[in-house]
């Protein structure tokens, strides 16, 4: 899922932070900051977000997931892995993280060093940064420093000796070729998650990796106990998207909209700890070693409690607990709250009609379109003579073609001189 959502991430543009100046904001010609500000819906910092056609991956388990594979076919993306033992394959990314490491991570406190001779007398007690300020600092960093940074040994071929850094070089490449601005819709979270293909029960909903959801949802009522209209491998089935970092709900797709279907064993009006498919199996395993045979999924909720605990915030955890239990709860945490923040806002208030809307894209779209043909006719002035047409040059070259008839001059006609008489 994290992979997933990486790939999503850079279709979409960065939006800025609050500690962030004007200088961190859309500075590329060809596309006005405005232009993207109102496309986007919000101010955009300054990274580069494209479409990319390729990606290149190691051997690693997650990229040769089916997931992934998906979730690449779902944007267009083509994987191209790495040969094995090769990393100048992939040398763009490798230098990144070697980047990162010598610019950014070597000077902060509690930094433990590739080797033991590097590390410091105590690095857990100098370590002084949570997980999302660590986060938050790898962003600004992105963006002020690597961004602008000048790029000495990577100059380009057409100007070796010029200072150049990625902002300049993506302006420079933009300025030549355009801006194709293509956000996805907030709706793309939803088609990146894995599919399960199920039947819809009349009574209990539908049920996906053991557990029931959409009892009581209103939106399944016309669908309870019916067949899709899909055929193939899947036929008569329903697709249903789950995320697998908070299975708390899952999203189907019924008359060009996506619900969102809640767990039957949630309790009514209170606020239930998330979970993951990993403690979803945990809870099956229990109940099952226990003998228990639930006739419900609220009966399950007790032993998910119990198994999950997550009720106690992290600074009240017992000092006694065992630091693998710590971090699997941490890490639980922070997948729930990663995935609360890649799923779409809910939807703002009534705004412009769709004619407006309609309206506002053509003119967005008229905009770009005159910016490029001005750059065009700027590196054009004078247009090229347009081709020869095919039957013209067949007709130049065939010599079995018999001439045109000559027309009379001008002089000639109404004269009513005949041919062959003097």
């Amino acid at each position: 899922m994290e992979v997933a959502m990486l790939l999503r991430d850079v279709l979409l543009p960065l939006p800025m932070r609050p500690d962030w100046g004007p200088e961190t904001e859309w500075p590329y010609p060809g596309a006005p900051a405005a232009l993207v500000a109102e496309l986007a819906g919000r101010p955009v910092a300054g990274l580069p977000f494209f479409a990319p056609e390729t990606v290149t991956s190691d051997h690693g388990a997650v990229y040769k997931s089916h997931h992934f594979v998906q979730a690449a076919a779902t944007l267009g993306i083509d994987l191209l892995p790495a040969r094995a033992m090769r990393p100048p394959d992939k040398a763009a990314c490798e230098r990144a993280f070697a980047g990162i490491q010598s610019l950014l991570l070597e000077l902060l406190l509690g930094y433990r060093g590739i080797d033991v001779a590097d590390r410091g007398a105590d690095p857990e007690g100098d370590a002084t940064w949570t997980l999302s300020e660590m986060e938050h600092l790898l962003a600004t960093w992105i963006v002020k420093v690597w961004q602008n940074r000048r790029l000495d040994q990577y100059a380009p071929a057409w100007d070796p000796g010029g200072r150049h850094s990625p902002n300049t070089l993506f302006a420079a490449a933009a300025a030549r070729d355009g801006i194709c601005l293509e956000i996805p819709p907030p709706e793309l979270y939803y088609e990146l998650l894995p599919v399960h293909f199920v039947r819809i029960d009349t009574r209990r909903g539908v049920k996906i990796g053991g557990l029931w959801y959409g009892a009581h949802s209103r939106v399944l009522e016309p669908h309870r106990g019916r067949l899709s209209c899909r055929g193939g491998r899947h036929a008569g089935k329903w697709a249903v998207h789950r995320d697998p970092r908070d299975c708390r709900q899952v999203f189907i797709e019924l008359d060009g909209a996506w619900h969102e279907l809640l767990w039957n064993g949630l309790p009514p009006g209170q606020e239930a700890p998330a979970f993951s498919d990993a403690h979803v199996g945990g809870v099956l395993r229990q109940a099952a070693k226990a003998g228990l045979k639930p006739r419900s999924d609220a009966e399950l909720l007790p032993v998910l409690l119990n198994l999950v605990a997550s009720k106690t915030p992290v600074d009240a955890w017992p000092t006694q607990m065992p630091r693998q239990q710590k971090t699997e709860r941490a890490r639980n945490l922070a997948r729930a709250q990663a995935a609360a923040l890649d799923r779409p806002a809910p939807a703002p208030p009534p705004g412009p009609s769709p004619a407006d809307a309609r309206a506002l894209h053509r003119q967005a779209t008229a905009a770009v379109e005159a910016d490029r043909r001005r750059r065009r006719m700027a590196a054009v002035p004078v247009p090229p003579p347009a081709p020869q047409l095919l039957a013209d040059s067949l007709r130049a070259k065939n010599l079995f073609l018999l001439p045109d008839e000559e027309q009379d001059t001008p002089g000639e006609a109404g004269t009513g001189r005949v041919e062959g008489q003097s």
